[in-house]
């Protein structure tokens, strides 16, 4: 019994896959945050780019 609880404590098979989860977490946390802050950059240019065609057609006697 002394012998399996002395290998038991030392055993650290687990702590490799706790370690990987928690990198796994930051990863994706950073991945979602940038995801997140790109989105709105994104939002900006694209409504950017659609005012100014917009502008372009209406000032060419189309009607956007």
């Amino acid at each position: 019994m002394t012998k399996f609880v002395r290998d038991f404590v030392r055993d650290e098979t687990g702590a490799a896959a706790a370690e990987y989860a928690l990198i796994l977490a930051i990863v994706g946390a950073g991945i979602a945050a940038a995801a997140f802050l790109l989105g709105g950059n994104v939002s900006k240019a694209m409504t950017k780019a659609a005012t100014t065609i917009c502008t372009k057609q209406t000032n060419g006697g189309d009607v956007c």
